[in-house]
């Protein structure tokens, strides 16, 4: 009733296009005046050309929407879209592009709920509820349909004529700055996120009807491991968000990794990975196609490393502590390990990484036919890398303890990083020991990669997901480890004194599926042996009948050959 007699404020459609545009341009946009800035720096005539064509552009575009039943929902929804990507460009340094909005389509309750925190609440609060109100609560004054149109047309041309005579006048400066600086126009608060989502949404309705091509039609087992002996089993470790230079086999200062170092594994110093965020980096990682021929519509419509294996016959499981398999899985065994909700190791339906290690106890016991394991990690993912580690390896302290970094110290988030780094060092070596523990029944093999790396706050960027043509190596460099059994090394020849002195040379993620591909002696005219990691230290087989055939692919052989007899647990 009090409110209803309060007199609202009136304003003209066109002040009101002006009054936005001015509030998104200066409040919302730190980060992209920062840089653009930084990459103006040697011509302020450019800069400032630039900055007053996108502002007439800004303008003019919202007075496009200056029409009766349109202009506040859509000022509205600029304002809270802009609000939302400035906190998390402003504070983590991240870029919200195609990818980020990809990223976050597919994360899990669990895994958002760290990114909810009462600094974004208030964050949206001020910056986009309350500025929402205010346009929500001024009367605009309206004119007839055409009339509007002729008055909104007299300020939208003029604004493009002089914002294209302005570019145009610096076009070489500005034409360099955008072309080599890509990241910038992304930053830019509202287009650079509105513009992304649409291109996802693109890009996810083309792929709606994606055929999934076969790959590897030829693929089958060898000799060598036909005459293994025994099972041959190789642990895929996916690892998640954990980058090569807080690994101490690297030479990182801290000893982060105490037991992998006792077990003397084999160490790729130079890993790179396929990209910043797990949603292209872990199908790339199990793609046919290297990096520079990548692309998520290639992954979606072409089989993986894992259909290739069941192909040849190998007995293929996923296990998933994380966000899923990305689709890699889709026509494998797939087990998801979050939802035990009765185990210690899980809480909030996150589960610590020593999940794995009962079951693949248990699964090792029982296997009896030639096997790829994948180890999908939670790994040192953040910004909550406090939880990502029990209490007794909380060896680094004072730790960060908040999923809101801005309230802690370069020092704090590191030392939780690297806690996350200790606690994979006891979770693969634990891999490894099982592997050890079996191999009166197993040759095991264990290789681990990690996704993608992490920003700790150098140069003011936290988390990962940069745009890879502009991200740091702390999101691209990864680590790379390998662990070979005795019976291992005997049964398919793996020369690990070899292996140790290529250790220097480059390895990137495109190594993984032809390396995989060769450890369990697939051959198929999809394997390169150029990108297989192992291949020049990999004996050539002995000449002879095959001792052992696993019981998975015992079913195609011809009637008349001796078949082993599977045990009552055959996986």
């Amino acid at each position: 009733m009090i409110l209803s007699r309060i007199r609202r404020p009136e304003i003209g459609g066109i002040a009101l296009s002006a009054l936005v545009s001015a509030y998104l341009l200066l409040v919302t946009n730190k980060s992209f005046w920062t840089h653009a800035v930084a990459y103006f720096n040697d011509s302020a005539v450019a800069l400032l050309s630039f900055s007053a064509a996108l502002c007439l552009l800004t303008f003019a575009g919202l007075t496009t929407a200056s029409v009766k039943y349109v202009m506040k929902p859509v000022l509205i929804f600029l304002i809270m879209v802009s609000a939302s990507a400035s906190y998390f460009i402003d504070t983590f340094g991240v870029i919200v592009d195609k990818d980020m909005i990809g990223n976050a389509a597919v994360t899990t309750q669990a895994e958002a709920g760290h990114l909810l925190t009462g600094s974004l609440a208030m964050h949206l609060l001020l910056y986009g509820v309350l500025p929402s109100l205010v346009v929500a609560l001024v009367k605009v004054r309206r004119r007839r349909f055409l009339a509007n149109a002729a008055v909104n047309l007299a300020v939208i041309i003029p604004c493009l004529l002089v914002s294209g005579g302005l570019v145009y006048a610096n076009f070489a400066n500005v034409a360099y700055v955008v072309r080599e600086h890509k990241d910038l126009m992304k930053r830019f608060n509202p287009t650079g996120p509105v513009s992304a989502a649409v291109r996802y949404a693109a890009s996810t309705y083309k792929e709606r009807n994606i055929v999934v091509q076969p790959l590897g039609t030829d693929a089958h087992q060898g000799s060598r491991i036909a005459a293994a002996g025994k099972p041959v089993v190789v642990v895929v470790v996916a690892g998640e968000t954990a980058r090569a230079m807080n690994f101490s086999l690297n030479g990182y200062a801290r000893e982060t990794n105490p037991e992998l170092k006792a077990l003397g594994v084999v160490n790729y110093t130079d890993t790179t990975s396929c990209g910043t965020a797990t949603a292209i980096s872990l199908p790339c990682m199990f793609s046919v196609y290297p990096r520079n021929e990548y692309s998520e519509w290639k992954a979606r419509s072409t089989e993986n490393l894992m259909n290739v294996l069941t192909r040849a016959g190998v007995s293929t499981t996923w296990w998933d502590n994380n966000t899923g398999s990305k689709g890699i899985a889709d026509l494998i065994s797939f087990a998801s390990m979050t939802n035990q909700k009765n185990s210690p190791l899980c809480k909030n339906g996150e589960c610590l990484d020593e999940i794995f290690l009962g079951e693949l106890d248990k699964k090792l016991q029982a296997t009896t036919s030639n096997s790829v394991i994948v180890l999908h990690q939670l790994g040192s993912h953040g910004p909550s890398y406090y939880l990502r580690y029990p209490e007794r390896f909380r060896r680094f302290t004072p730790d960060c303890r908040t999923p809101e970094l801005m309230k802690c110290s370069v020092a704090e988030i590191t030392n939780a990083y690297d806690n996350t780094i200790l606690y994979t060092d006891y979770v693969l070596a634990s891999v490894a020991r099982l592997l050890e523990k079996h191999q009166d029944r197993v040759a095991g093999a264990m290789i681990y990669m990690s996704d993608h790396g992490e920003s700790l706050g150098e140069d003011g960027i936290y988390l990962h997901g940069a745009p890879y043509a502009i991200a740091p190596r702390e999101q691209t460099q990864v680590p790379f480890v390998a662990w070979f059994s005795k019976p291992y090394q005997a049964s398919m020849g793996v020369d690990t004194a070899c292996l140790a002195k290529d250790t220097a040379q480059p390895k990137s993620h495109d190594n993984l599926f032809h390396t995989v591909l060769g450890m369990m002696n697939v051959e198929t005219k999809v394997y390169k042996r150029d990108l297989d990691a192992f291949a020049d230290c990999t004996r050539k087989p002995p000449a002879g009948n095959p001792a052992f055939q696993s019981a998975d692919t015992a079913k195609d052989l011809p009637a008349d050959t001796t078949r082993p007899v599977a045990s009552p647990g055959a996986l």
